[in-house]
């Protein structure tokens, strides 16, 4: 299949760049989707964050280079971006569990991590309600924080935002201002390629932002899908939504931010809602 194919094909371009800085938004582009969006997809089928990928993959073919001949440990370090020796022998003890200069030592042992590759595997998949909807442009007003372009690094940043709010006051007098679908606290990852990566907490509104942050949603198509239970269960959901809908749904990522909705926070019964920008294939 074609999605399967472009998602094969970045990981392909990924190999040929290994001694070189990775171009995220490249790796999105082949797999015709945003960088922030390459990644989610990378993590949700493969297991591991596409960061920790690569610095396996690095680790693995420097534990090569380093057994097969005379070569400076600093040398190799260089090769594969690590301007400190210090940061190269800290990301391969955590690999190998040995130090760089060990791997010469007869009868060492060191891992070896191939490259992935993607396929479909078809089995038998859980239940997910969704509905596509084709939506106007529509404004929001709430708080934001900057966004990482390695979005392992996010998941401190966005719960510890929500806690801030929660115990400020912040989210109760956005809960207020609430007065235009969608109805519900918004989480909103507007991480496109040509603008700086931010993560807004919102409602839709008419009202004055005030001392708060105005956003416009653009007009987009959205595959809604519901969901109900602890926040921790929308982690989930969106995995199964990359693993097991995307693949086979004649639609991939749109140009658009990804929105949670949630219509009741309560964060051991929620009730919430994924958008997820899509367009036809």
């Amino acid at each position: 299949m074609e999605w399967i194919e472009n998602l094969n094909n970045a990981i392909y371009y990924l190999e040929e760049h290994l001694t070189d800085e990775i171009d995220y938004g490249q790796l999105g582009r082949i797999a015709c989707c945003s960088a922030y969006h390459f990644q989610r997809m990378f993590t949700y089928l493969a297991g591991i964050p596409l960061s920790e990928y690569i610095r396996r993959r690095k680790m693995s073919l420097a534990a090569v280079d380093l057994q097969a001949g005379n070569v400076k440990i600093i040398d190799v370090a260089g090769k594969y971006g690590y301007s400190s020796p210090t940061a190269f022998n800290r990301a391969f003890q955590s690999v190998h569990g040995i130090a760089p200069s060990s791997v010469k030592s007869e009868g060492v042992s060191v891992k070896s991590f191939p490259p992935i590759t993607f396929q479909i595997t078809i089995k038998g998949v859980e239940e997910l309600n969704y509905r596509i909807e084709t939506k106007q442009a529509f404004r929001v007003v709430g708080v934001s924080v900057p966004l990482e372009k390695d979005i392992e690094k996010n998941f401190a940043v966005i719960p510890a935002k929500w806690q801030e709010i929660s115990e400020n006051g912040t989210l109760q007098r956005l809960v207020g201002m609430m007065d235009t679908p969608p109805m519900g606290v918004l989480g909103i990852s507007t991480c496109n390629d040509t603008q700086p990566w931010r993560y807004y907490i919102a409602v839709a509104t008419r009202q004055e932002k005030g001392a708060f942050e105005a956003y416009t949603v653009p007009a987009a198509t959205w595959a809604i899908f519901s969901g109900s239970g602890t926040n921790q269960s929308i982690q989930e959901l969106e995995r199964q939504i990359v693993t097991q809908w995307l693949p086979t749904s004649g639609y991939e990522y749109g140009n658009a931010p990804d929105i949670e909705v949630y219509i009741n926070p309560d964060p051991q019964n929620a009730q919430y809602e994924v958008w997820i920008p899509v367009r036809k294939r």
